[in-house]
């Protein structure tokens, strides 16, 4: 499909710089079907518009600060830590790239460098970082929380945000982005789903850098995507078979979830156990098989994660659903409102 079919006008003052607080007093719009009037609700009145016996999937995946600023001799150097190779050594996209060789040492400073070990075919690097402590100790030390760049781009990232981008879900070490749509989650409104009959389970997908990137080919099958690593294991995949076969649905926390239980369905629907890359790819046409509903936030134009929620509702209907949102004041992105997508 042409990626131009994916395009809407934004205006820019509908981008969330911070998010709302509490946090589940975001709006959040609820769109059941291919047609049928729209509702404006908020995240909090979750717990009545799911079922007892529904699962809502959350990805345990944690933030690092994964952004660093350097330099090699004079040259100012950016990297963005995109998805761990092994212990010490991570591939990074990197900005001003054409000053950096391979072999060459980047001083990040607070006794942190990396070498570029080589160059990857889209242009990033493999950075192998010095010394013995671990990666993460040194991130803690000279990283900042890799914003998107459509917030960063419009304020600098500060400390408020190693708590606003992390979901209170967030276990396991290795995302350079958040799985967004799970911020709007509070203790409060998890205690109100408990008590409704909502069932929780959690997977791990670590989100990569490459979820910004936007997607420059002018059709989607010449697109490719950046591979992520998750992991899904046996005894969750057999509690989400038995809660679907009982009558349940499961609705993915965010397109990061659907694409991992999507990775791990066989074609008749079971999920099994899972660990590895994957680089799935859902366009309008895709039949889905693992997933009943998605809650997400407002995606960006032509964009692969407004491409997947066409997919799963149609790109007509999410055309619809989006000029609504942007008439009735949603706010956008990382920090901004949020969506339930019943098909």
């Amino acid at each position: 499909m042409l990626v131009d079919l994916f395009d809407f006008e934004l205006p820019p003052e509908r981008i969330a710089l911070r998010p709302v607080r509490p946090r589940d007093a975001a709006k959040m719009l609820v769109v059941e079907g291919s047609a049928g009037p729209l509702d404006n609700r908020h995240v909090h009145d979750l717990p009545s518009l799911l079922r007892a016996g529904d699962v809502l999937v959350f990805n345990d995946t944690r933030v690092i600060p994964a952004q660093l600023e350097g330099r090699r001799g004079e040259a100012k150097i950016g990297a963005t830590l995109h998805k761990r190779i092994d212990l010490r050594r991570w591939q990074a996209f990197i900005r001003n790239a054409k000053r950096l060789r391979e072999g060459e040492t980047v001083e990040f400073g607070g006794g942190v460098s990396a070498i570029a070990e080589a160059r990857h075919t889209d242009g990033s690097f493999t950075l192998a970082f010095a010394g013995e402590e671990p990666v993460e100790v040194l991130l803690e030390r000279a990283g900042t929380m890799p914003l998107p760049p459509y917030i960063a781009g419009k304020r600098p990232t500060d400390e408020q945000d190693r708590s606003d981008y992390q979901t209170m879900f967030a276990e396991k070490d290795g995302a350079v982005a958040a799985p967004t749509a799970a911020l709007h989650f509070t203790d409060e409104l998890v205690t109100a789903l408990d008590a409704a009959g909502v069932g929780r389970e959690t997977l791990t997908l670590h989100v990569g850098a490459g979820t910004f990137l936007p997607v420059k080919a002018e059709d989607t099958a010449e697109h490719k995507m950046h591979s992520e690593w998750g992991r899904i294991d046996a005894d969750t995949a057999a509690r989400l078979n038995a809660a679907r076969a009982a009558g349940g649905r499961l609705i993915a926390v965010g397109t990061t979830s659907l694409r991992l239980l999507e990775s791990a369905a066989q074609a008749d629907g079971t999920i099994t156990a899972f660990s590895g890359d994957t680089d799935i790819f859902i366009t309008p046409g895709y039949r889905f098989r693992a997933v009943d509903g998605l809650m997400t936030n407002f995606h960006l134009p032509k964009s692969t994660l407004f491409m997947l929620v066409s997919a799963l509702m149609g790109r007509e209907r999410m055309l619809e659903v989006y000029a609504h949102a942007i008439a009735q004041e949603y706010r956008f992105y990382s920090y901004g409102d949020s969506s339930l997508l019943l098909p």
